[in-house]
Order: structure tokens, then sequence, then C-alpha cells
């Protein structure tokens, strides 16, 4: 369930959504050098968060989409979701799975983390949210930065290994085991982890 007006507000009262599910730049053309090693990953990588978005939202978990602006200071986030998907770009395929809902959330940053000179924290805190599933684009860069920021203010962290996409799938799994190793991450792929109606995360394993 999302928070209402007489449940929760921006103002200090918190809503009641423990988990929240993060998609990391996945609203993305990737047009630089690199992009297409990174398009190769991020396929698989897309097929299997668009079935765990789909299972966090059917369970009352708030989706919320954490994004680049391109460089783009006057685009908006629905702009950058109809360049991505009308402009015949190179992330075309992944934007089409992974397109947003009208009720999910959306945050722009300017930087790799998703926390830096955003209002996520304010947004997690009016939801009640205390667990991040981490996923996007890329993990060892954006999705790494925002783990560790996500760690110093004390939110359990998981990261499904199958919801991450680098350029190098090296350089994927250094970051997922730095993750795990140092930030306490859990590495649970997306196909076990389980919600309830409420939206909590009931079972997850460390790899």
């Amino acid at each position: 369930m999302r928070p209402t007006p007489e449940s929760a507000n921006l103002n200090g009262a918190t809503g009641c959504a423990k988990t929240a599910l993060l998609l990391i730049d996945v609203i993305n053309d990737l047009e630089f050098d690199g992009g297409e090693e990174l398009l190769n990953y991020a396929r698989p990588m897309a097929s299997s968060l668009a079935l765990l978005k789909q299972r966090a939202s059917a369970a009352g978990v708030p989706i919320i989409y954490v994004n680049d602006n391109f460089g783009r200071w006057r685009s908006d986030f629905p702009r950058l979701v109809e360049y991505c998907l009308t402009s015949g770009v190179r992330g075309q395929p992944i934007v089409a799975q992974l397109q947003p809902d009208v009720d999910d959330y959306f945050v722009l940053k300017p930087k790799h983390s998703a926390f830096f000179q955003t209002n996520l924290e304010i947004l997690l805190r009016y939801l009640g949210t205390t667990t991040l599933v981490l996923t996007g684009m890329a993990g060892d860069y954006c999705v790494l930065f925002t783990a560790n920021d996500a760690h110093m203010r004390d939110f359990r962290i998981i990261v499904p290994s199958d919801c991450v996409a680098s350029e190098d799938a090296e350089r994927n799994r250094e970051a997922l085991a730095l993750m795990q190793r140092v930030l306490k991450a859990d590495l649970t792929p997306s196909g076990e982890l389980k919600f309830n109606q409420s939206g909590e995360l009931l079972t997850t394993r460390n790899l």
C-alpha cells in the first residue's frame, strides 16, 4: 500500500513500507563508450528485474527510479523516458522492459550516488523504509556508490546478483563481492526474494 495524506506526510510522519525497490539508471540511452558492452549484460538483467518489479509492486513495495539527468538540466523524468523510448537509442530495449508505472516514484540525481544532493533520504523517511533492494546500472559505479551511502545511513541492503549489470562481467562480480564483504549486502538472486502482502521482505540468503 502507498502512504496517504491521512497516514503519512513529508513533514515528519512516517509511512508503512519497510522495504523499497530502487531501480538505478535503468532509464538510459546507453549512447556512450562502453554502452554496447553494457547493453549485452543489461538485457538479462532487465528481464530478471522486470519480474522482480512486478512481484514487488504486487506486494505493495514502493518502486523508486533513481536516474541521471544525462546532463540535460532542463529535462524531467517523463521526458527522459520518452526520449529513450522514441529516439531509436541503444538503450531502448532496456527502457521498454523497465519503463515506470504511473504510481512509481522517481528521483533525479546529479552524480553517482542516489543519495548525493537528492531528496531520496527524505522520501525513504516518509515511507518508513529500513531495507533497500538496489538494482540497475552500473554495478561498479552508481549501484556501488548508492550502496555505500545506504550502508552509512544504516539501511539494510539487498543487491540481487542477477539484477545488476556493468560493462565488464569481472568488474561487476568484484563490485558485488565488495558490497557483500564491506557493506554487508545480501546478494540473494531475485527469484529467491519473497515479499508478504505488507511489502516486507521475508527470506534472503547470503551467497
